[in-house]
């Protein structure tokens, strides 16, 4: 049977997460992420990935809580972030934290090196230092085992709050806060508080290392009043703690990834425009020189993934989305950047080789998963290298559409088709908006994988409307404020050039999004008919509730303006409930803080008092996406047979993962 066609056999499929490379460049490593023996959850471990084409990659690690946050000591050890129980401590605890382990480039068993009573989180090298985020509670060090211990025993989960946020993403913040430590290696040194009263500065943190350890950069978030908040650019010494301010501004945040230049002269950020009701948000490749303590753009057009410093501290490597694609562009300290990748490929985890002949990375596409290779950067070849994942053959093909929006100005995105799809065999239509809205369809996805849809007889256009990434600033600030009616005219004029082919048919099609575009499916379902049935997952429905209940109220505050203003009712698609009569399937965790449960919980109600036909796929355990591998059975088959039913004609037949 068919990967794509049985959605058990596709989950189980092996995929790369990270690429790190050694300081001497002689060995390249990948964090794979794979399904465990009980079928039911993932792990994670680390493979050694052959530099050259041949060879086969070698598995490093293997444990039952698997392996994160991989990064390379100078002495080529490999330091990991797991947990694993430790063979030599007894009566560990069955919910042991992650701690810091290293696994000898010399050979023999991996060891921890350090743990923390609250776990430890990300962690970065610079010289012989090794920096580190760990979840610390307030009060003395000494005694927090043992108070975390007490809260435990006493039944106690209650966090009392005297900040803002209180949550993040799909986890709750508190009762201990992040910090920063310090060590030194290869032995690890009794690890410093770099940040023993951080508040919530930390919460969001992306730091990087100085060559020489001296030093951590780092974001910092500033409580501002009425909720709000900004984030700096700090410098912390690694030796005192003493920390100084690089880049700060009250119309800006400055985030991550953060990193110094080899030659310890320059750091590199993204910087980020605060947003306000009429200016869209804008980002910004931001360099600050240490010498001068000076700050200044070298790029406000790309919208960046990843970036790196090259191996001559006179240039970054910048993966940025690109009309679908994501290439690598050079971009020097003076000069237009340079693209270096022709490709249609989605590019991460740049690599620099130490001699600066190479560029190894993470290459993928919307046809085709993440694989390691290598680029030449005198010459642009890219070569593939051998994977610890395997090869993945798409069932259809790929190809551009392009339409004029209504004002003129073009808009594109990917079209897969199923096989056989022609003029005697036309398709339905199945139209799959992107979330963000900041972003771009332009790689693979495991989760919102369009093959399974072309595998099950449908085309499935993926476009780039107003918002989209990769096009301009001028793209983003089309859409901005105006959300709804906006993207929907770009999406119908590209659904309508799809349509238009012979080999799809315009009579049989649905529409599917998550996050914004769940809320573009609901503003579709009040604005059109055309559709035969719509999917809305994580979705906004009510613009006011979601603004005051998200994780991050303020950022969207910036943009709908304060809650009550009109903004509110012009674009929340909850005000055209009774227009809506395509059938809805509705999807959504328990555990998104990004979009709370209360928006499908209140679209679930307002359908079905409004007697529009429509189902509601719950997940008491998931968040903003759909994780855990039984779960994601579930959502494709219920999505499908939903589809199946109301666009295909056939009977409905309750998925059996839901039964």
């Amino acid at each position: 049977m068919s990967l794509f066609k049985d959605i058990r056999e596709f989950v189980g499929v092996p995929r790369l997460l990270s690429l790190r490379l050694s300081p001497d460049g002689s060995r390249l490593v990948s964090v794979v992420q794979s399904l465990n023996p009980d079928g039911k959850s993932y792990g994670t471990s680390i493979w050694d990935v052959p530099i050259e084409p041949g060879g086969e990659p070698h598995r490093l690690t293997r444990s039952a809580k698997g392996e994160s946050g991989v990064e390379f000591a100078p002495n080529g050890d490999l330091l990991f972030v797991s947990q694993r129980p430790d063979p030599a401590v007894k009566d560990q605890p069955e919910d042991e934290m992650p701690g810091l382990w290293t696994l000898p480039a010399r050979g023999g068993e991996a060891y921890r090196l350090v743990d923390r009573p609250g776990g430890i989180g990300g962690l970065q090298v610079g010289g012989d230092t090794v920096v580190f985020h760990a979840d610390v509670l307030d009060g003395e060090a000494a005694t927090e085992a043992d108070r975390r211990k007490s809260r435990k025993d006493a039944g106690i989960s209650a966090i009392l709050h005297e900040g803002y946020p209180i949550r993040f993403w799909d986890r709750d913040l508190g009762p201990g806060r992040p910090r920063l430590f310090a060590a030194g290696l290869p032995g690890l040194t009794e690890p410093r508080d770099l940040t023993p009263d951080p508040g919530g500065a930390l919460v969001e943190a992306s730091f990087g290392v100085s060559p020489d350890g001296s030093s951590v950069a780092s974001m910092w978030v500033m409580e501002l009043p009425a909720g709000g908040s900004r984030s700096e650019l700090v410098e912390i010494d690694t030796a005192t703690g003493e920390r100084r301010v690089l880049a700060a501004s009250d119309e800006h945040d400055f985030s991550g990834p953060v990193s110094y230049s080899p030659d310890g002269r320059h750091i590199a950020c993204w910087r980020e425009r605060h947003a306000t009701e009429d200016r869209a948000v804008e980002f910004a490749l931001w360099i600050v020189d240490l010498a001068t303590g000076e700050g200044a753009p070298r790029t406000t057009d790309l919208a960046p993934s990843a970036t790196v410093w090259a191996a001559d501290s006179q240039s970054l490597y910048v993966a940025a989305d690109d009309h679908g694609r994501r290439p690598i562009f050079r971009v020097g300290l003076t000069g237009d950047p340079e693209r270096l990748t022709p490709d249609d490929a989605a590019y991460l985890e740049p690599c620099p080789s130490p001699d600066g002949r190479y560029l190894y990375a993470l290459r993928s596409s919307v046809a085709g998963p993440a694989t390691p290779v290598r680029i030449t950067l005198d010459g642009g070849e890219v070569t593939e290298l051998p994977s610890p994942a395997p090869a993945v053959g798409i069932p259809g093909t790929l190809t551009e559409v392009t339409a004029v929006a209504d004002d003129g100005v073009e808009i594109r995105g990917w079209l897969a088709l199923p096989p056989g799809a022609s003029a005697d065999n036309p398709v339905p239509l199945l139209l799959w908006i992107h979330g963000g809205p900041l972003a771009s369809w332009t790689d693979w996805s495991w989760r919102w994988n369009p093959w399974i849809m072309a595998e099950h007889g449908y085309a499935v256009l993926m476009p780039d409307p107003c918002l989209s990434t990769g096009y301009g600033q001028d793209m983003i600030q089309r859409g901005w404020g105006v959300w709804g009616p906006r993207t929907h005219a770009d999406l119908m004029a590209i659904t309508d050039a799809a349509v238009a082919r012979p080999d799809v048919d315009a009579e049989r099609t649905a529409v599917m999004g998550g996050s914004f575009g769940g809320y573009m499916a609901n503003w579709m379902a009040g604005h059109t008919d055309r559709f035969r049935a719509i999917v809305t997952h994580a979705s906004l429905w009510s613009l006011e509730q979601f603004a005051g209940t998200t994780d991050s109220a303020h950022y969207w505050q910036r943009e709908f303006g304060p809650q009550g203003s009109d903004r509110y009712r012009v674009l929340s698609p909850h005000h055209w409930l009774e227009d809506i009569s395509t059938p809805m399937l509705v999807i959504h965790g328990d555990k998104d803080y990004r979009v709370p449960i209360g928006e499908a919980l209140r679209l679930w109600w307002d359908l079905r008092r409004s007697s529009v036909e429509s189902k509601f796929l719950y997940f008491p355990d998931e968040n903003h996406w759909i994780l855990k591998p039984g779960n994601v059975v579930a959502w494709y088959e219920t999505v499908l047979a939903f589809l199946g039913q109301h666009v295909l004609g056939e009977e409905w037949k309750r998925p059996e993962s839901v039964a």
